[in-house]
């Protein structure tokens, strides 16, 4: 028997900050992160074992690759530290986690820094989006797309409308709800953007098409940014009783092919569009002991674009398939609803560092489950879930995060 893996505490940078004007870079966005987490978390940089961080797109972005060695350069305690770089796309940093994870339940260490980290500003927006084209099937997909995520979830919200219909007004009070969410969090890119009524309509001059049938705000911001863990095994608490934390009940992972349409045609006859994503989140229930979404205050979901949002609505099981509409009409989503979807802003408010996201997202739930989310607190939180995706879903990992 393994025992449950304790988060300790963490740090997320402030995602409003464009670090290059600021004369920073991957580097000293890594001290930050490796600073704040240790402070948070109060283990000291030596009880460090092993070292696991998270990034997408740094060698794109910035030419820097062996990031796994970044920590040791900055810090003089980290030197000879084990550490490795993991890549998922947006869902590198959850894979990071998992295998933080797996290395505290094999008893090979007891004490693991996680790290999620990513320069996304230091180009214009339409080269930013384009960096980021290697998390689809190059050559196969996307071959005539300008933006190729855009245009990549556009095609889920095509299918969504051919398989079950879909109202683009829900899509936009997904991203009203994300930009007022994200007003609380004081790490929020968004937070002091102000968008006048039109911007969430078909008003083409406030809210003009992107790519396919995404408006603007449909679209998650490029964003800089990092956050970090520390995770910790139960040999590390017994010997270690002054630190405590949250526990991370159950995760669920799984990996399907690159190619949008393969996912589309597999699930034609299903009830759901991405089975896999739903199987992902029923491990981490299954894990977790919990019989379904109601059991969960919280959930922090990658809404990269809001139609990320609108399906994971579906396959949470807070409605019946083709119908998450229900949940955006009836309120279920707000902070004080049946169940607060992103109340950090997720990515569309609070913003998408890619390597960074599935850290923050497992940090919020932390937050959420011991009363530290300040701004956006869900009153009496106990237990938090999340789902951060890689690709068009092609990597997926969930977690359910309780005290």
């Amino acid at each position: 028997m393994t025992t449950p893996v304790t988060i300790a505490g963490g740090y997320q940078s402030d995602f409003a900050r464009n670090l290059t004007r600021e004369g920073e870079d991957l580097a000293s966005l890594t001290a930050e992160i490796v600073d704040g987490a240790l402070a948070a978390s109060g283990v000291p940089a030596t009880d460090i074992d092993v070292i696991h961080m998270a990034n997408a797109f740094g060698q794109v972005y910035t030419g820097q690759g062996q990031l796994g060695a970044m920590p040791a350069s900055m810090r003089e305690e980290l030197w000879g530290v084990p550490a490795s770089r993991h890549e998922g796309a947006c869902a590198s940093g959850s894979l990071a986690i998992l295998a933080a994870m797996a290395d505290l339940e094999s008893g090979r260490y007891d004490c693991a820094l996680v790290l999620g980290v990513e320069l996304e500003r230091n180009v214009p927006g339409d080269i930013g989006t384009q960096n980021m084209m290697g998390a689809a099937w190059i050559g196969r997909e996307g071959q005539d797309a300008r933006y190729i995520w855009p245009y990549m979830f556009s095609r889920i919200a095509d299918e969504y409308t051919k398989r079950y219909g879909i109202d683009p007004e829900y899509l936009w009070r997904i991203a009203e709800l994300a930009h007022r969410n994200g007003k609380g969090n004081p790490n929020a890119q968004s937070r002091a953007w102000e968008f006048p009524p039109a911007f969430y309509t078909a008003d083409d001059a406030a809210n003009p098409f992107v790519e396919g049938c995404l408006r603007k705000a449909d679209c998650g911001p490029l964003t800089d940014g990092g956050a970090g863990v520390v995770l910790v095994s139960g040999r590390y608490l017994d010997r270690h009783p002054g630190v405590t934390g949250s526990t991370i009940l159950g995760w669920g992972h799984r990996t399907v092919g690159l190619g949008l349409e393969d996912k589309l045609a597999r699930s034609a006859d299903a009830p759901l569009m991405f089975p896999h994503v739903a199987d992902a989140i029923g491990d981490a229930f299954g894990r977790a002991g919990i019989a379904g979404v109601d059991d969960l205050d919280v959930i922090e979901t990658h809404d990269c674009f809001t139609v990320s949002e609108y399906m994971a609505i579906d396959h949470f099981g807070l409605t019946a398939p083709g119908e998450s509409w229900r949940a955006v009409e009836n309120g279920d989503l707000e902070i004080g609803g049946r169940v607060a979807m992103n109340p950090s802003g997720g990515l569309l408010g609070g913003g998408h560092p890619v390597g960074a996201t599935g850290v923050r997202m497992l940090l919020d739930a932390h937050k959420q489950v011991t009363g530290a989310a300040g701004g956006y607190q869900v009153d009496a939180a106990r237990r938090a879930a999340t789902l951060n995706i890689g690709g068009s879903t092609s990597t997926v990992a969930s977690f359910v995060v309780g005290v």
